[in-house]
């Protein structure tokens, strides 16, 4: 078992693809958590994750609910990847049972989503800076999951 990536309600097309390929390529199933922002399909996230897409772990849900049943009968951490977070997504233990949620590109997630977290993780960075891309923040924070958890075993 293998770390494994929510994307929450995403809106821009372009890093879902992104996150598609990065799924593929690290053999980690990446989760669709609905409604996005655009029309998921095939032909908009294509461009992006080329032809990667065919080899992705995807796992769609209609809502956040239905990813918590989902997450919990499965017994999975959720870890949300957020700028408001205290803890380093360096200094944190991750687990092969986790699943590291990232939130909209505009607005992260609600409350209440946040709320369900077990833990919350942030990426490092300069004060007056906002935030890092959706998709380079994931990579980051992906990679050293998959580091501390020997993901990267039996990759070439």
């Amino acid at each position: 078992m293998s770390v494994e990536l929510a994307l929450y309600q995403p809106d821009i097309p372009q890093n879902t693809g992104t996150l598609l390929r990065l799924g593929a390529c690290l053999d980690v199933r990446v989760h669709i958590i609905h409604p996005t922002g655009f029309n998921f399909s095939d032909k908009l996230f294509r461009r992006s994750a080329m032809d990667y897409a065919d080899h992705v772990i995807l796992k769609e849900h209609n809502c956040f609910a239905d990813f918590d049943v989902w997450r919990a009968e499965n017994k999975k951490r959720l870890v949300l990847m957020s700028t408001k977070a205290t803890t380093s997504a360096y200094q944190f233990t991750y687990s092969s049972h986790d699943i590291l949620l990232a939130g909209r590109e505009s607005a992260g997630v609600p409350d209440n989503v946040a709320q369900i977290c077990e833990s919350h993780v942030r990426i490092p960075m300069r004060s007056q800076m906002r935030s890092i891309n959706v998709s380079i923040s994931c990579a980051m924070v992906l990679g050293e999951a998959k580091r501390q958890t020997a993901g990267f075993d039996g990759l070439d």
